[in-house]
């Protein structure tokens, strides 16, 4: 971890590593210049690197952690400067990958969510494109096979293919969400607390909520999992590993909020999005965007709105992947509601009625707000 304050050669390193990207991944490039000590983490090596954490839809601390070096040093790599490869145990990850993977996509190959790692599922669009060209399907991309995207067009238009693929799994899967599998993901846990505001921990705070919530959709047939116990607290990316390995349909991601200035309050929600082209969730928006307004509107919290962001667990989830930040535990005002078991209830409503109406897709008319469990029972008995 490297921030305001710190000096050394890793300093030095971020710092060239930043001024080598073209403007387009670090917007405030003259944040860098003049530098007094190019080992030294001033507040220009900090805004340059808020600059690029916004670019990349990373989470904006100015902090340099293991996720934003990733990125930083992924983001020195254009498709053909290399050649690419699967090697299972140590995936290979740049912005050439997110290039491949996009490429892929448009080409109508289909190499999964642009996360910016060679994976399986990537390697396999590959080998696809290079049978269908005529190469040598080896699964690794070298100059022949980039020689070969360079003579080819987009197949798909009208949209993205991964987007449109996305939308057409939730459209056939039918109204109900009985018999579906949902993954929660309360934040933290174990040693790792999270937000202490309020007289409230957030850990604790997210797995009851997370209780709350499984109990209303168990109710209804819906098989629930979680990332983890009450002593546990895995990696966003072994997070993601065991939605996927569990097949589920969605993921919810529950957290609360802090900030420095107790006026800060609301809810937020986020799903999977570096651009509105190949990288990004349509669904997992939609999501987001059904989950903030039932709970502005059945809780009175203030409307933070819904972001596009790259973070691992909303990129490297294979479903619809949503995160809540539901409330700021530095407001005496959220916190007041949020220690309230009643409030607690009121969200999981909200969560249990966003994710049915996802599923009902044009039939959904109902006013936002408004919807109780027993209305689903209702309308799923009488629609079959």
């Amino acid at each position: 971890m490297l921030g305001l304050g710190d000096h050394g050669p890793a300093v030095a390193d971020v710092r060239a590593r930043l001024a080598a990207l073209s403007p387009d991944q670090l917007p405030e490039r003259g944040a860098l210049d003049g530098a007094a000590d190019p080992s030294e983490f001033d507040e220009g090596l900090e805004r340059a690197v808020r600059s690029f954490q916004q670019a990349k839809g990373l989470i904006v601390d100015g902090v340099v952690g293991v996720e934003t070096f990733t990125a930083i040093d992924g983001a020195r790599w254009g498709l053909g400067d290399r050649i690419l490869v699967h090697t299972p145990g140590k995936l290979m990850r740049g912005e050439d990958v997110v290039a491949l993977q996009e490429r892929l996509n448009t080409l109508g190959f289909d190499a999964g969510r642009v996360d910016g790692r060679f994976g399986a599922d990537t390697e396999r669009a590959v080998r696809g494109f290079q049978r269908a060209y005529g190469l040598a399907g080896d699964g690794s991309v070298g100059p022949q096979t980039l020689r070969a995207f360079t003579d080819l067009r987009r197949s798909v238009s009208g949209g993205s293919s991964t987007v449109l693929r996305e939308r057409e799994i939730v459209r056939r899967s039918g109204h109900n969400l009985s018999g579906r599998t949902i993954v929660l993901d309360p934040g933290h846990g174990g040693a790792n607390t999270g937000v202490l505001a309020g007289g409230l921990v957030e850990a604790e705070v997210v797995m009851d909520l997370a209780r709350r919530i499984e109990g209303r959709l168990t109710a209804i047939g819906v098989s629930v999992v979680y990332t983890r116990t009450e002593q546990t607290d895995p990696s966003e990316e072994e997070r993601a590993a065991i939605a996927n390995a569990a097949g589920a349909d969605l993921v919810l991601s529950l957290h609360c909020d802090s900030h420095d200035v107790q006026d800060a309050s609301g809810v937020a929600t986020f799903f999977f999005g570096r651009d509105r082209t190949t990288s990004w969730s349509a669904v997992g928006e939609h999501l987001a965007d059904l989950l903030l307004r039932e709970v502005v509107a059945r809780t009175g919290l203030a409307n933070c709105r819904s972001h596009g962001r790259s973070w691992t667990l909303l990129q490297q989830t294979r479903m619809p992947a949503v995160r809540v930040e539901a409330g700021y535990l530095s407001s005496p005002v959220d916190a007041a509601q949020l220690a309230q078991p009643a409030f607690r209830d009121t969200l999981a409503e909200a969560v249990l009625v966003s994710l049915q109406r996802m599923y009902l897709g044009e039939d959904d008319t109902a006013t936002t707000g408004v919807l109780h469990l027993g209305d689903l029972r209702a309308y799923l008995a009488a629609h079959g």
